[in-house]
């Protein structure tokens, strides 16, 4: 926070901040960033090797993909934290090379940093990395090949190379034809465009069978268990109710006392509660549904 006293600036800083400015603020967020860049490095490439990482709590995470790493790091620093963006906006808006992303940043701000001892201004420097950027965007469009719906070898290799330093090198081919399965199950068409939303596909994961159990289900899990043991445990060519409100009695919004004063009283309590329920299954009886969920609680 800045505010002016007589012409002079005056700067009110946190307790224990530090404030630098000049060419000792570049090279301090330089190599902060390169700091960040070079915790990924050794993880990039078919030789990139794991990190592992320990949290506060004991927690162990052993793994190379750059955004989970970045994630798992306490960064402070904000041109650090800027690396960070780089590799997570690379992870949302691709899925993948957010090693790749925070390496060459860090380098970028390497080669900047030379530039800057050679006197040259922070403005030419980003200028010169804009046109850059325009040129490379150039050359990808001619090296680009386009990739068909219908070429299910060549998604399989794109597949199977995302996956590759998951940890999961051993079951890449079942995990490759899922993926493939799995986005080709929920590919949309409009205009002739063809597009996925990824939010379309969810991973379940259970414990107990072997990786080469997993299957592709097109259609929705639920991770529920059946109230009662006696219900199937399937159904096929299911009428489906989804309830939104609780089979169950409501209890009053407010606090209330009833005094009861003889057994046949609460018999009548107990009936009345009874034929409520019975109301509540016999509209759902009377639906035709053979598969109820429910999103709240259900009466025992």
């Amino acid at each position: 926070m800045a505010g002016q006293l007589g012409g002079q600036p005056i700067f009110i800083l946190r307790e224990g901040s530090q404030r630098t400015k000049g060419r000792e603020a570049q090279n301090n967020n330089i190599m902060a960033a390169k700091a960040v860049a070079a915790a990924v490095r050794t993880t990039l490439g078919p030789k990139g090797m794991d990190k592992m990482l320990v949290d506060s709590l004991g927690d162990i995470v052993i793994t190379n993909d750059g955004a989970t790493i970045l994630k798992e790091m306490d960064i402070e620093h904000p041109a650090a934290k800027m690396i960070v963006e780089v590799a997570k906006t690379q992870d949302d808006e691709v899925g993948d090379g957010t090693t790749t992303a925070a390496v060459l940043a860090g380098e970028f701000l390497k080669n900047a940093e030379e530039l800057l001892e050679q006197n040259v201004h922070p403005t030419v420097i980003a200028n010169g990395y804009r046109l850059a950027a325009s040129k490379a965007k150039e050359i990808l469009q001619t090296l680009a090949h386009v990739v068909s719906a219908d070429d299910r070898e060549l998604l399989f290799k794109i597949a199977a190379t995302a996956i590759t330093g998951k940890g999961a090198e051993a079951h890449k081919d079942v995990f490759a034809n899922l993926t493939v399965d799995a986005v080709l199950s929920v590919v949309n068409t409009d205009d002739g465009k063809r597009t996925v939303d990824v939010d379309d596909i969810k991973v379940e994961k259970k414990v107990g069978g072997s990786i080469e159990s997993s299957v592709l289900i097109k259609g929705m899990v639920i991770d529920k268990e059946r109230v009662h043991t006696n219900m199937p445990k399937k159904v096929v060519d299911a009428k489906i109710l989804l309830l939104n409100e609780a089979l169950e009695i409501k209890k009053t919004e407010v606090d209330a006392e009833i005094q009861i004063k003889s057994p046949d009283q609460l018999q009548l309590f107990l009936d009345q509660e009874e034929q409520m329920i019975h109301d509540m299954v016999t509209k759902v009886i009377n639906s035709g549904a053979n598969v109820v969920f429910v999103q709240k609680g259900i009466d025992d």
